[in-house]
């Protein structure tokens, strides 16, 4: 098993890689698209600014190879934190026209701030939340109580345009997305990485799963 985790210039990949191997997981670390092909599904990490890590995918030629990788040839993706919110059509942090900041547009909807979504509690959301599922489905939760706590740090989050996209979901004084799937792409809000247990058996999930 391969499992990629894209390096475009930032990101928590320290934290990723430890938590890989700890899963007995020999990760690679892909820093250039056109070697995306040679791994057996993907991580997107992301911290920090979405426009900025827009920029940077875009400058290292990554939403063209991700996509030809994911839609075409049906590569697992997921993305963490800023790489969740990443999959989206556009986001409006860092952008000043009222229109967003581009994303890969991989799962349909919009990245707005806590605020907007009227988030009423400190901003950014940082600390352990409790996560609820939106279905009965196993997959990326398989064998994670409903309930248990992941950590969270965020002040933008992702709203789907296809509720039925929403894979879990925490209460920060309004419902926020938590988790998404849409094919063969998934996303969390959270940081598996970063979630003790249940994150790393999370990670387990992802990469063991019948489509990875």
């Amino acid at each position: 098993m391969r499992v990629g985790v894209i390096d475009y210039g930032v990101g928590n990949l320290g934290s990723v890689l430890r938590a890989l191997e700890e899963l007995r997981v020999a990760p690679v670390l892909v820093n250039r698209a056109l070697d995306l092909h040679a791994v057996d599904c993907l991580i997107l990490p992301g911290v920090g600014n979405f426009a900025d890590c827009a920029r940077l995918l875009e400058a290292g030629g990554w939403p063209t190879a991700l996509r030809d990788e994911v839609l075409g040839y049906g590569r697992p993706l997921l993305g963490v934190c800023v790489g969740m919110q990443l999959l989206a059509d556009a986001s409006m942090e860092g952008s000043d026209d009222g229109q967003g900041t581009p994303g890969l547009g991989f799962v349909p909807g919009r990245v707005e701030h806590l605020r907007t979504l009227g988030c009423t509690l400190r901003v950014p959301h940082v600390g352990w939340n409790g996560v609820t599922r939106a279905s009965e489905t196993g997959g990326l939760f398989d064998g994670i109580p409903d309930g248990t706590d992941f950590y969270f740090v965020h002040s933008y989050a992702f709203v789907p345009q296809d509720p039925s996209d929403v894979l879990a979901t925490a209460d920060y004084g309004v419902s926020v997305t938590a988790a998404v799937r849409r094919g063969r792409v998934w996303g969390t809000q959270f940081h598996p990485e970063k979630s003790s247990r249940a994150g790393f058996r999370l990670l387990r999930n992802f990469i063991s799963g019948p489509s990875c």
